[in-house]
């Protein structure tokens, strides 16, 4: 789980997702990496979405808690059928890309390192490629996780950089530093926190025992690409 903590900020932004999609794209044509629109488009909605906490984590009996990726690993496994497993891989494709990208450098302190979440992401999205190409619905999205999972390491340095972004990294500053609350309860972390404003505590609802999520503000409607896919899963 990430723990790093630094000075809280919030993102504010008329439309999230065109934020996103205008910073990916400058991102891509810096780098000279040459991407589907459609991938664009997902990668906005990505971001958008990790953006909740209620997106990266889950419930637990003890309150909101990162589900390691080895559990997500096994819920494509244990899937009962192929709708479920495609949600599971894409799920697990998801944060790995997300943690790999966003959030790298709370991995430095863990046993693990993003050639683990790049192995595990990108193997979600080829296995959903795969799975996606046999499935007339699904086909139109099949070339898409199998770009994402080709360039995976690619795709989470544009993610990264996009995040240096001052307004971003001041929102993903407050994102590890509600991590932290999340894990130990610190009441410095809630002090910290509530320092951040009044803008920051419509989004976060600071209690005695960490269980809230984070509600965006921000317009959150996938685009349409991404919309068509969450139904073919549905």
């Amino acid at each position: 789980m990430v723990e790093t903590a630094a000075q809280p900020g919030i993102l504010v932004h008329g439309n999230l997702k065109a934020f996103f999609h205008d910073a990916l794209s400058a991102e891509l044509a810096r780098q000279q990496l040459r991407a589907q629109p459609v991938t664009v488009g997902y990668l906005a909605d990505l971001l958008t979405a990790f953006l909740r906490t209620e997106r990266l984590y889950e419930q637990t009996p003890e309150g909101l808690g990162f589900r390691p990726l080895a559990l997500r690993h096994g819920d494509t496994l244990l899937a009962a059928g192929a709708h479920q497993r495609s949600r599971a891989l894409r799920d697990l494709g998801d944060v790995a890309l997300f943690v790999a990208g966003v959030l790298a450098e709370s991995l430095n302190r863990k046993l693990v390192d993003v050639d683990y979440y790049a192995a595990m992401g990108g193997s979600a999205y080829a296995r959903l490629a795969d799975t996606l190409s046999a499935d007339a619905t699904g086909q139109p999205f099949s070339s898409m996780f199998a770009e994402l999972a080709h360039q995976f390491i690619d795709y989470a340095d544009v993610l990264g950089e996009v995040a240096e972004h001052p307004e971003v990294r001041q929102h993903r500053d407050v994102l590890r530093l509600y991590d932290r609350w999340l894990k130990t309860g610190s009441h410095l972390a809630a002090q910290y926190l509530s320092a951040a404003g009044a803008g920051a505590l419509q989004r976060f609802r600071i209690s005695s025992t960490p269980s809230r999520t984070l509600s965006s503000t921000c317009s959150t409607r996938a685009s349409p690409a991404t919309w068509a896919l969450n139904a073919t899963m549905a």
